[in-house]
C-alpha cells in the first residue's frame, strides 16, 4: 500500500495547468489544445509586403530557414503569402538564403 502524500490529489486537476479565458480562469479539463490564431487574419492583412524586413525576420530562423505554419500559427493562405514575400526578399538580397 502506497504511503499517503502530503497533499491530496484530485482527479483531473493539475496545479499550474492551462487556464481558459471563457471558463473564468479554471483549468481546461478535456479537448485538444488551443490552436494559435493567425496574426495576419487577426490584423486583417490583405497583402504581405516583401520589403518589410522586421515582419519577415519573425518567420525565419537564425540560419535563414522558414518557420512552419504550425509553429507560428499562420493559416495556409497567409503562410503562402509569407513564403512568397520571403522568397522575393531573398531574390533581391534583402534577406539571406542561408547563414553560416
Amino acid at each position: 500500500m502506497p504511503a499517503p502524500s502530503a497533499a491530496p490529489r484530485h482527479k483531473g486537476f493539475r496545479p499550474g495547468g492551462p487556464r481558459s479565458e471563457e471558463s473564468g480562469g479554471r483549468p481546461r479539463r478535456w479537448g485538444p489544445p488551443r490552436r494559435k490564431a493567425c496574426r495576419f487574419c487577426v490584423d486583417r492583412v490583405v497583402e504581405i509586403d516583401y520589403k518589410n524586413m522586421t515582419l519577415l525576420r519573425n518567420f525565419i530562423t537564425e540560419r535563414g530557414k522558414l518557420i512552419s505554419g504550425r509553429s507560428t500559427g499562420n493559416c495556409a493562405k497567409h503562410h503562402r503569402m509569407l513564403t512568397r514575400a520571403i522568397k522575393r526578399a531573398r531574390n533581391i538580397a534583402l534577406l539571406p538564403y542561408i547563414v553560416f
